[in-house]
């Protein structure tokens, strides 16, 4: 996992496998996680689209692709990408697999279900 020492960082961060996926969600409050694929346009189109929902929103983004763990397309039912989930003190509380979606949807998405009371 690419290492930061900011609480909520503002850039996506790469992860490798399930281990830096727990990792990743029990270190922050909200985390928006971007299941994709190499080579899928769709999950091309839409990386930039979550480095801006890291800028905007106070949700920490990690970026994997779960053909790197198999176990996670089981465990967080992928069955296509790209997959956005979004965990809240280190549950998915949601997920959004509408396949491309503008920098506003996303944002709106991770804004009203990220509320952590």
């Amino acid at each position: 996992m690419q290492e930061t020492t900011d609480p909520e960082p503002d850039t996506p961060v790469r992860l490798d496998d399930g281990d830096d996926l727990a990792a990743f969600v029990a270190d922050h409050d909200l985390a928006l996680v971007d299941f994709y694929t190499k080579g899928c346009p769709l999950c091309q189109a839409i990386e930039p689209v979550v480095g801006n929902v890291a800028r905007a929103t106070d949700a920490a983004v990690g970026l994997l692709n779960p053909r790197e763990d198999l176990d996670l397309i089981e465990t967080y039912d992928v069955r296509s990408v790209p997959t956005l989930l979004l965990f809240a003190d280190g549950e998915p509380v949601d997920r959004l697999v509408d396949g491309f979606q503008e920098t506003e949807a996303v944002v709106d998405f991770v804004e009203r279900r990220g509320r952590v009371d």
